[in-house]
């Protein structure tokens, strides 16, 4: 990758700004100084705030092409944005640097019934797009935590969520990108089909690529039918062993479930009690419980429905659940958005930290009593909750000193990575968790990855800083 000079020797923040206005129009860009503070950090825990020079709201792909090249030209470092829910700090700008804000480039493009398919713009809000698929009878199944997110940035994370166990992730439901690569060129990958074997899959490479290969300014995305009918299953077990052992047997019976959640005792206290929830569980049931299932099931009628439900609550008994709940509605629908809510629980706790390793479904309770050991070791708490349908736990990492949770956090992920995981399952690797990824990953992938980053990036004005610790 071509080595950069500081861009603060280059090129001030008022010239810049000139430049840009030239390229896109002066309505379209403001100095970093003038523009809000929210532009410059995402939610990630301890994560402070970067000032760019400038912050740039393109209205479409040619002024984002225009000022990718200038960037490019200049070799100023370039930072894509979207609604900055992230995790990881990959929408913190470098200082000196340019922000795209995708607040201008947030529409539905085209609704394509007949090919179950949606076109959108990267600044477009999972909420909004729920909302239009909903009248058509359709749905995009990834529900990452947030319906607040954009769509630009769950392609740039290959966000997840719940829902994978089901309907997997966010590659699996882009058919195709515009984008436009770090040259300033502009490519179209994919189309309105379910497979090619045409060529390299460069959709693919970009989707979870965090803005270091290129920025989405359009995406075409698969949808499926809604499916109206649902139940909430609650099964507490007195131990994390008993829920790892029946979640394969219950995603091998056919029943599909649309989500698998395992949430500590510890978290479920504090999400019941955040949320002002029961759930008529006994005092000395959940007492006795060290880890929850849920287990949410949607059909196309309530008859086929009911007799998942009785299936599914067969192999929780037969697993050993102190009871089997079926939760009404309401409820269900309630501890599921508590569950959604669990970042902001512990964000108001106070947690250092929230971290998000991947390991295989086999390896979930051996993952979790190694990392409550080493949380004893260093003298840290640690909790926990996450989707057991795919082996993606997040933990809440309550440890303030930085050394000793930096020390914490590399034992957790070496220990992970040797059951055959990997650091981040949904949430990226950001500024937070590269060095870790680099110690861990092997040296000649890494070296791939940076040669790819360098075809699709030569002048490394693309989230420099993301992903790889030289950037």
């Amino acid at each position: 990758m071509t080595d950069r000079a500081d861009p603060a020797d280059r090129v001030d923040p008022p010239a810049l700004l000139d430049r840009l206005a030239a390229e896109v129009g002066a309505e379209a860009v403001r100095l970093g100084a003038d523009a809000s503070p929210d532009l410059f950090v995402d939610e990630t825990l301890k994560a402070r705030p970067v000032a760019p020079a400038v912050v740039v709201t393109p209205t479409d792909t040619a002024q984002v092409a225009a000022v990718v090249a200038v960037a490019a030209e200049l070799g100023v470092p370039l930072t894509a944005r979207g609604a900055g829910t992230g995790l990881s700090g990959a929408c913190i700008p470098e200082p000196h640097g340019i922000v795209v804000s995708f607040d201008r480039m947030a529409a539905l493009l085209e609704l394509d019934e007949a090919n179950q398919v949606a076109v959108v713009q990267p600044g477009l809000t999972l909420a909004e797009l729920d909302e239009r698929t909903a009248a058509a009878g359709l749905v995009y199944p990834v529900f990452p935590g947030t319906l607040a997110a954009s769509l630009g940035g769950n392609v740039a994370t290959n966000a997840g969520g719940m829902r994978a166990v089901k309907y997997g992730v966010t590659r699996h439901q882009v058919l195709g990108l515009e984008a436009v690569i770090g040259t300033g060129e502009v490519v179209r990958t994919g189309g309105r089909y379910v497979k090619s074997t045409t060529g390299y899959d460069l959709t693919q490479l970009i989707i979870g690529s965090e803005g270091t290969l290129a920025l989405v300014t359009e995406a075409t995305l698969r949808l499926h039918p809604r499916l109206t009918h649902t139940a909430s299953i609650l099964a507490p077990f007195a131990s994390v062993d008993e829920v790892a052992r029946v979640v394969p047997r219950i995603v091998a019976s056919g029943v599909q479930p649309m989500i698998l959640e395992y949430i500590d005792r510890a978290t479920m206290t504090g999400l019941l009690r955040m949320n002002d929830l029961t759930l008529g569980v006994p005092d000395d049931v959940m007492a006795a419980t060290e880890a929850h299932l849920i287990v949410v099931l949607e059909g196309r009628d309530e008859q086929r429905l009911d007799v998942d439900v009785a299936a599914v609550a067969e192999q929780l008994a037969q697993a050993g659940a102190h009871d089997v709940y079926v939760l009404p509605a309401g409820q269900g629908a309630d501890l599921l958005a508590a569950r959604e809510s669990a970042f902001w629980m512990v964000k108001a706790a106070g947690a250092d930290d929230v971290i998000d390793m991947v390991v295989p479904r086999s390896r979930i309770p051996e993952y979790l009593r190694g990392v409550q050991l080493l949380a004893r070791t260093h003298g840290s708490k640690v909790f926990g909750c996450g989707h057991a349908g795919d082996g993606n736990i997040h933990f809440s990492v309550y440890e303030p000193d930085a050394a000793r949770r930096s020390r914490l956090l590399g034992a957790i992920f070496a220990m992970g990575h040797d059951m055959g995981g990997a650091v981040s399952g949904e949430h990226g690797i950001g500024r937070t968790k590269r060095r870790y990824f680099e110690q861990l990953e092997d040296p000649a992938k890494l070296a791939l990855q940076r040669r790819v980053k360098a075809a699709f990036d030569p002048a490394g004005i693309l989230n420099p800083g993301c992903i790889f610790c030289d950037a």
